[in-house]
């Protein structure tokens, strides 16, 4: 067994979470603040590592990465696809801007070590053990503060991702990674799932002149989109309080979440693919118009439930089934996602456990946790400004995180500190309102806000509970 670790805190995983609250515990925590960041991986950036080639960000990157170090040039796109909107990083860029933040923020400050090819194995005693993948040696670790598991809501995609149908080994099955690698031209494509990745995969094919009518759509279930105007912040961050007041007056008197969503739809500001069909699911993934149009020229869509085994002429679903062939390349965009681990006490003892606490993305939910774990604060505190809020998913909870999300907002805002540090974070979507006061638009969209904060989440937390 190799010589043992003393440190202070344990970090295990360099995902977007795990980065976000290291490079918090550099910047406001104790300067004598020892870390060791572990991961599977041989370098930094999580899932996106092993990210299909042609994945972006789904919202800008002016708020996502670390908060000490800027993603992109915050711009807005000129040309392209994303015209009009802040410059979305793909995952190259993603990789790159996380290896130096690693190399220059974290490793230069003398206060980091990067364990990366390591395995998490658990506690041994009053150790953490971690091993080498490469030499299957052991590193006790023990952490004099806390145990940080930025791992407990795992990403879960298509790479590493393993179908939980059967495959006949004469059909031929590909994740979106491999398409980039794909050269037998005139094959039908069967994309296989409902989410972003699999959206991601059919704009891809679109774009790169696939016929729409070569592709096969096996969408179990539909989901509802918040249409990407409105989550722009800077320069047009007025767009993103017109949609924070418009689900502010919704929320007010929704009966339901899906009520909610038709409400937000009838103002232009959340889609569905298909009007026919009324969607049960709703994950926080935002579209443009330009990926709308092009979904909707995808006329073979196919709901006939989850996917239980392809077969050399077959393909079986729980409420039906379909004929495939030799000819047809069946693309597996069934992986989850995000890992739908149960909520639990954020701030337990001497560990975190990483889960989402704000209504928004990843990365400013984790660095919040990082800036609280910082303050002067009991366990019972910091849990009480971080409650865990659940993951999207069924519209019918929506307004339960809502309820949950919007809530706890009046005691961040008593905390000084919390409120300082939130207003000026660069992952913080809504940093750049105060800049935009003095435009009539957001003065009212404010006055919107105020108006029915109250009653939003009056009305979310009686209706989720009614339910």
């Amino acid at each position: 067994m190799s010589t043992s670790i003393e440190t202070d805190y344990l970090v295990v995983g360099a995902g977007a979470a795990g980065m976000s609250i290291v490079d918090e515990l550099l910047t406001n925590g104790d300067p004598e603040t020892d870390i060791v960041l572990v991961d599977r991986r041989h370098r930094p950036g999580g899932h996106w590592q092993d990210a299909y080639p042609f994945v972006r960000l789904h919202q800008p990157s002016v708020y996502y990465g670390v908060n000490s170090r800027r993603l992109g040039h915050d711009r807005i796109d000129t040309s392209g696809p994303n015209a009009g909107f802040y410059e979305r990083a793909s995952a190259d860029e993603i990789c790159d801007y996380y290896q130096r933040v690693l190399d220059e923020r974290f490793l230069d400050s003398g206060r980091v070590t990067f364990l990366g090819m390591h395995d998490y194995r658990g506690r041994d005693g009053d150790d953490h053990l971690v091993v080498s993948q490469l030499s299957g040696r052991p590193t006790p670790i023990r952490a004099r503060r806390r145990l940080v598991d930025a791992t407990y809501v795992e990403s879960i995609i298509p790479s590493r991702h393993t179908p939980s149908f059967a495959v006949d080994p004469a059909a031929r099955l590909l994740a979106p990674n491999q398409l980039v690698h794909y050269a037998d031209g005139g094959d039908d494509f069967t994309v296989l799932g409902a989410g972003k990745t699999a959206m991601d995969t059919c704009v891809w094919l679109l774009e790169l002149g696939v016929d729409p009518d070569r592709i096969r759509w096996v969408r179990p279930r539909d989901g509802w989109f918040v249409d990407r105007t409105y989550t722009q912040p800077l320069d047009l961050a007025a767009n993103m309080i017109s949609y924070q007041a418009a689900m502010m007056e919704s929320a007010a008197s929704a009966a339901s979440g899906l009520d909610l969503a038709l409400r937000m739809e009838e103002r232009g500001m959340m889609f569905r693919l298909d009007p026919s069909v009324e969607p049960e699911v709703s994950r926080g993934a935002t579209v443009s118009r330009y990926e709308l149009d092009l979904l909707r020229r995808i006329e073979r869509v196919v709901r006939q439930g989850n996917v239980s085994a392809i077969g050399p002429d077959r393909i079986q679903l729980t409420a039906g089934s379909l004929p495939t062939g030799p000819d047809v390349v069946h693309v597996d965009c069934t992986a989850p996602g995000l890992a739908n681990a149960a909520p639990q006490p954020i701030f337990a003892g001497d560990t975190i456990r990483v889960q989402m606490t704000t209504l928004g993305v990843s990365p400013w939910s984790a660095a919040l946790l990082g800036f609280v774990e910082t303050l002067d604060l009991a366990d019972a505190e910091r849990n009480r400004l971080c409650p865990p809020i659940p993951r999207p998913g069924l519209i019918a909870r929506q307004l339960e995180i809502l309820a949950i999300g919007l809530g706890i907002e009046p005691a961040r805002r008593a905390n000084a500190e919390l409120t300082g540090w939130n207003a000026a974070a660069r992952l913080n979507p809504g940093r750049s309102v105060a800049d935009h006061l003095d435009e009539p638009d957001v003065q009212a969209a404010m006055a919107t806000i105020m108006a029915n904060f109250e009653p939003a989440v009056a009305n979310a937390a009686a209706r989720s509970a009614a339910a």
